[in-house]
């Protein structure tokens, strides 16, 4: 079962255990990959002395870049046939060959980079246009379609596949963060006709997901009938006419008792269950009912026959009322909201709920079983493939069979959907795509952080602030063990450098490395790359204005940290950072309260001066976004003129091309940080006596989602 390699391989490897031993010495041993993924950020770029430039790369490096174009510079790193340099060509491209360190680190670099082709060598071709109906398709991007497409088809596959193996088939799909439920609304319909648990922990996500089922016309609109003179009267609405007779001028009490008397109709189009109590303006009525409607000429009216429903404390946890009357849900609460539909083929199940260790009994037990539930409390709520025929009769449980699926699972969640193999005995299979490596918490040391919102004071992160997160970062036993040699040293008489284990162990990860692995660079392009080049030079060029006027302190001196060496093995002097030792990345000393810019509006990128003060409006105004007191910087801001800004923009424009070509390492370099983070996951799996098979493949193309690889495991 899988692909005949477990892991998509390059091609200088065809063992999966040589790739993984030389993936870990290369990522543990090279300072100059840890340099460039975790030891540089962005806005120590023109606010560091000596200048990370010319500390992290050579003399030679930096002459051959700066004679060259930077998309000739990309082509090289990621496109250009190595091969051609092994015979000592001199020139390339009408100028200079690359120097020799330079090409020799590239090809280490690709070399334990996992291979995203789509579909995988060998495999059969995938249809160029989407199989998916258009009505399904409604809200999806261009890219979201074609994840969508792939992957669904791409997991009916997977369980046909498992069924025919011998083993039990697949009941269910659990959704890890269904979001809006584009992926589970896609399999729910034909031709997949799948059952769908989608598990969301936004309820304002679930109402969206709602929505779009019914404008998808998987669930038809329920049809509500009023009475409209009544409705007026009670909710003020309409224009008050003068009374034609005294029986008009009857009280509200009247009016309010006459509106009990009947209650609104809504016809029924789907089975739904919701913990909700019913009011007098919302209730659901059986086709049954529908029999004893009665209509004159003020409207339609029915007896209050309706089916009860389950109040929200009946089905899990403590709820009580508020002041006011209202339903309110105690935190320890996790399912809370529930609802089946059905279009004739499969079926969605929506379930607020928050996913915690990846244990899904609550889940399943909750959800997918109704048998907890009184029968006389219980709507038809579909967990089988069978509907039954008397709408009144709960329909009658199966041994739950499922499979967890995500699509671009943030962080954690991918851990946690991993572990629910273990965690739950309803739970067989895993199929998930992670992305979001950023906001994936760490194991062997305390969290790193970016954002000042990521402080401890953040509810998801408070648990873990001064503690290790057994939940982060590595998953597997054996890259927490792995040794971790010491700081390199150099032979005065020779160029070699020897490494002598430290006693350290496990790898570590900080939060730059994990946010450079979700950079796309085999998509830049000339247009696209010059925007984000100049976004990344506007904000590192503010940081020096912020530096020059006494708003942020100066870099830690380069003199703290020992010196590294470049990839043909000489001392290059480089800043370098031991990876989970930045703390939170700035161009600060680490102790001062960073500066917050965020994402600006679109008219602010025109040009320096507009970002400048756009900037500058931003953080001035306050926000919970910056620590920093507005009026301490519209007090050291005061005085800076257009012209000085344009004097910033014009003394460091030489200069702007370095930031362009350190990114650009910095992005491709950090393939091999993404290589890491999911050969620890397919690992984890290998490393569990539960699970039968593990493997990692590409779903979808690398140019429409980059974050294409899935990591699947099936239990023996």
């Amino acid at each position: 079962m899988g692909p005949d390699q477990p892991l998509p391989l390059p091609a200088e490897f065809d063992n999966v255990d040589e790739f993984v031993d030389s993936l870990l010495k290369f990522s543990t041993s090279s300072w100059l990959l840890q340099t460039l993924c975790g030891g540089v950020h962005v806005l120590d770029f023109y606010t560091r002395s000596p200048d990370l430039y010319s500390t992290i790369l050579s003399q030679s490096w930096r002459d051959w870049f700066r004679s060259r174009d930077i998309m000739d510079t990309l082509d090289l790193l990621m496109r250009e046939d190595l091969t051609q340099f092994d015979n000592g060509t001199q020139s390339w491209r009408n100028g200079p060959a690359p120097p020799e360190d330079l090409i020799q680190y590239i090809k280490e670099v690709r070399k334990h980079l996992l291979a995203r082709d789509f579909p995988p060598p060998g495999s059969a071709p995938q249809p160029e246009k989407a199989s998916l109906a258009r009505h399904i398709t409604m809200g999806m991007k261009v890219k979201k379609v074609h994840e969508v497409d792939h992957f669904a088809r791409y997991l009916d596959n997977l369980t046909s596949e498992i069924a025919s193996s011998g083993k039990e088939p697949i009941t269910h799909l659990v959704d890890f963060g269904s979001g809006q439920n584009y992926l589970g609304r896609a399999l729910a319909a034909q031709p997949y006709s799948k059952h769908i648990v989608a598990v969301e922990s936004r309820p304002h996500n679930i109402e969206g997901a709602k929505n779009m089922d019914v404008l998808a016309k998987l669930v038809d609109k329920p049809l509500v009938m009023r009475n409209k003179k009544e409705y007026r009267a009670l909710t003020g609405k309409g224009k008050k006419k003068k009374p034609k007779n005294p029986q008009a001028n009857a009280s509200s009490d009247d009016v309010e008792a006459k509106a009990a008397s009947k209650t609104v109709c809504t016809r029924p189009t789907t089975r739904t269950y919701n913990p909700t109590p019913a009011t007098s303006e919302d209730i659901s009525v059986s086709a049954a009912a529908l029999k004893n409607v009665k209509c004159d000429d003020e409207g339609c009216a029915v007896q209050q026959s309706h089916e009860p429903r389950v109040e929200a404390s009946e089905i899990t946890g403590t709820v009580e009322r508020d002041s006011k009357g209202s339903f309110v849900r105690e935190t320890k609460t996790s399912t809370t909201n529930l609802q089946v539909y059905s279009d004739g083929h499969g079926s969605v199940q929506y379930v607020e709920h928050i996913i915690k260790d990846g244990d899904l009994r609550p889940v399943i037990d909750q959800v997918l079983d109704p048998s907890h539930i009184p029968e006389d409390k219980v709507k038809t709520i579909s967990t089988t493939t069978e509907v039954p025929s008397d709408p009144t009769v709960p329909p009658k449980s199966q041994k739950v069979n499922a499979m967890v699926m995500s699509l671009h699972s943030c962080g954690n969640l991918v851990h946690y959907g991993l572990r629910s193999l273990l965690l739950s005995p309803e739970i067989s299979a895993v199929a998930m795509v992670g992305c979001c490596y950023n906001l994936v918490t760490e194991r062997l040391g305390p969290p790193t952080y970016k954002l000042p919102t990521l402080r401890p004071n953040h509810p998801r992160l408070e648990a873990t602030a001064n503690a290790f997160d057994p939940q982060g970062f590595p998953m597997s036993e054996k890259l927490a063990h792995h040794p971790i040699p010491a700081p390199p040293t150099v032979n005065a008489s020779s160029p070699d450098v020897s490494f002598e284990p430290s006693g350290a162990k496990g790898l570590r990860l900080n939060i730059t490395a994990r946010m450079m692995a979700v950079q796309a660079p085999f998509n830049w392009g000339t247009s696209d790359s010059e925007v984000f080049f100049n976004r990344h030079f506007y904000r590192a060029l503010l940081q020096r204005i912020f530096l020059d006027r006494g708003i942020v302190s100066a870099p830690v001196d380069a003199s703290n940290f020992p010196d590294a060496v470049s990839a043909n093995g000489h001392t290059s002097h480089v800043n370098w950072t031991p990876p989970g030792g930045r703390g939170p990345g700035l161009s600060s000393d680490g102790t001062s309260t960073p500066l917050t810019i965020g994402t600006l509006r679109k008219f602010a990128y025109a040009d320096f001066v507009s970002y400048v003060r756009a900037a500058e409006q931003k953080l001035v105004t306050p926000n919970s976004f910056c620590a920093v007191d507005p009026a301490f910087i519209r007090n050291r801001m005061e005085g800076l003129t257009d012209d000085d800004i344009r004097g910033y923009e014009e003394a460091y424009k030489e200069r702007k091309k370095e930031l362009s070509v350190m990114w650009s390492l910095m992005a491709f370099s950090a393939g091999v940080v993404e290589a890491v983070i999911v050969v620890d996951r397919w690992l984890w799996l290998k490393e569990q006596s539960e699970v039968e098979h593990a493997w990692v493949e590409p779903v979808f193309e690398y140019k429409h989602s980059p974050r294409n690889l899935v990591v699947v495991g099936i239990k023996k």
